[in-house]
């Protein structure tokens, strides 16, 4: 294999690939890309075994080939040289050659043929997605994923497939996020799977600066997108999400709408002074008022008032501030509804003109 190729061409392939790459390898050729080029230009490829990201860029294939190239010392030479450099790379008797201008690098390089794949079948589900909805759906929830937990299956999100939807679920054990979107999926069926942390975030690496559409495609135990060119496979968690609609508050008697930037800002400024591993706030509720307060071990207080639409009983409740921090930050509306029903029942956070996103988050004791 040699080619010739652009560093401004090279660089964006190698970094949406080498996040994949992890530092300590159970297997040495994972610390490599596999790199193949041919009529079409090169590609190049990057798994860990749960994820796999293919990667292409335009080059002047000299001879066509494949090759692996160690990722971490590839992408450090590249960000390395000039913007306007060109980089002549060639494998030759198991040595990778990389010229460019006066620099001259030499590479090891494992066999191409040793280097594994995910093997994906044919597709039982093949949908088209505007890249800014499947954004929306990841963006709205992924938050809410458990972080290391020993229930699996948590550590991923949710999508759920029916004719008509995609919705997106991710829950910690304490808090639940949910985004709902109308996609005409064409497939007559419903089907839940779970996607994991690392796919999560290659998959929005993916989708986050196009305007085209992506192609999503499932297979067994594997999803894969698929854009210009540019792909990710992932794995999928082999585990049953738990029933979400169980959490659901039903029986909401008390609502309270405040606008979002104000609570926002007033829960930051409350939780400075809040107990920093439990990061508790209380929520003291009286019509048309609603008081954040906070203290910590060191006897510090810290107390804000706000104005909000709020006709019901009195009420005090705590919350990790963290929980609804998250939820007002990603919440585009101007105005927030909670949906209470007493101090030792969870609430639900929702925009006020959007009843498909759903937020629910338990109490805490303070």
């Amino acid at each position: 294999m040699k080619i010739s190729i652009g560093r401004e061409d090279l660089l964006p392939a190698l970094i949406a690939v080498t996040n994949v790459v992890e530092r300590r390898q159970s297997l040495p050729i994972l610390s490599n890309l596999l790199v193949n080029a041919d009529s079409t230009g090169v590609s190049i490829t990057a798994t860990d075994m749960e994820v796999e990201v293919v990667a292409k860029a335009s080059a002047l294939v000299v001879r066509q080939g494949a090759t692996t190239i160690p990722a971490r010392k590839w992408l450090d030479i590249c960000k390395s040289l000039d913007a306007s450099s060109s980089l002549e790379i060639e494998e030759k008797g198991g040595k990778i050659k990389i010229v460019s201008n006066r620099s001259r690098f030499s590479l090891a390089s494992l066999p191409a043929n040793d280097y594994p794949s995910m093997q994906l079948g044919k597709d039982e589900i093949s949908i088209q997605l505007d890249p800014k909805l499947l954004l929306e759906l990841i963006s709205n929830t992924q938050f809410a994923m458990a972080h290391q937990d020993v229930r699996y299956y948590l550590n991923g999100l949710l999508f759920e497939f029916s004719p008509n939807s995609i919705r997106t679920v991710a829950t910690d054990g304490h808090r639940l996020a949910l985004c709902e979107r109308n996609v005409n999926t064409k497939q007559d069926l419903t089907r839940q799977i779970i996607v994991p942390r690392k796919g999560i975030s290659e998959i929005l690496r993916l989708v986050s600066h196009t305007d085209k559409e992506v192609f999503l495609g499932l297979s067994g135990s594997q999803i894969r997108l698929t854009l210009d060119g540019n792909s990710v496979a992932v794995k999928l968690v082999d585990g049953k999400f738990p029933d979400y609609e169980r959490v659901l508050p039903k029986d909401i008697g008390k609502v309270v709408v405040t606008e979002r930037e104000l609570t926002k800002s007033a829960l930051h400024r409350t939780s400075i002074l809040s107990n920093e591993k439990f990061r508790g706030v209380r929520l003291v509720l009286s019509k048309n008022l609603l008081k954040t307060a906070a203290h910590n071990p060191e006897q510090e207080e810290a107390e804000e008032e706000l104005e909000v639409e709020y006709d019901g009983d009195d009420l005090e409740i705590g919350f990790n501030v963290s929980y609804l921090l998250d939820v007002l930050g990603v919440l585009q509306s101007q105005k927030v509804r909670f949906g209470l029903s007493d101090a030792n029942s969870s609430c639900l956070l929702q925009d006020p003109e959007d009843d498909r996103s759903k937020y629910v988050i338990m109490p805490m004791r303070l």
